[in-house]
């Protein structure tokens, strides 16, 4: 069993830090600091394991970095715009109550496909929302094509993507307190 461990991690070690990833995390730093400078809102959303790490950077986002952030991941909201448009487009039809030109749309999912956030990305670009994408798998996924930043992890490995999203989002948030190490409250 010991034998797994080595060479899992060497995969993260691989993917999860390049120059290019520390550039692109800083373009995401600064589109958070315009957010908040507009007194704006980062909307972050995904599917399943993807909606949990939203729902954490957007608790990460408000209470340690003092940004407005929110997701919608309310189940009654969900069902009633699944019930009434369907499922594909419950998100973007949450974005047109929510959204405004200003804020910025943070999108995840590993596969890049799922249908209800490719809408979502192509009705933020229509509402002239910025978009960053966090995706994995195949590099020409659709979500990323529908992003203006995007991060995409080079692995097939759902849980090893969505780990190193879930690193990459909150090394932003730390990047804007401006230390890894502090005391919340």
């Amino acid at each position: 069993m010991t034998n797994f461990y080595k060479p899992y991690y060497d995969k993260y070690s691989k993917l999860i830090f390049s120059s290019e990833i520390e550039s692109k995390l800083g373009e995401f730093q600064s589109l958070a600091l315009d957010v908040k400078k507009n007194n704006s809102q980062i909307l972050l959303a995904g599917n399943g394991a993807s909606a949990s790490i939203a729902d954490h950077g957007a608790v990460d986002f408000t209470k340690q970095a003092g940004i407005k952030a929110r997701t919608f991941n309310q189940s009654n909201l969900i069902t009633c715009l699944s019930n009434d448009h369907g499922f594909e487009n419950w998100l973007l039809k949450a974005l047109n109550f929510y959204a405004t030109h200003s804020d910025l749309l943070v999108l995840i999912s590993v596969s890049g496909e799922s249908e209800n956030v490719v809408l979502a990305a192509q009705e933020a670009k229509r509402m002239d929302i910025p978009v960053v994408t966090f995706s994995g798998r195949d590099i020409n996924n659709t979500l990323k094509k529908n992003g203006d930043l995007n991060f995409w992890v080079d692995s097939h490995a759902y849980n090893i993507v969505e780990c190193i999203h879930m690193i990459w989002i909150t090394s932003v948030i730390d990047a804007i307190i401006g230390k890894a190490e502090y005391e919340v409250s």
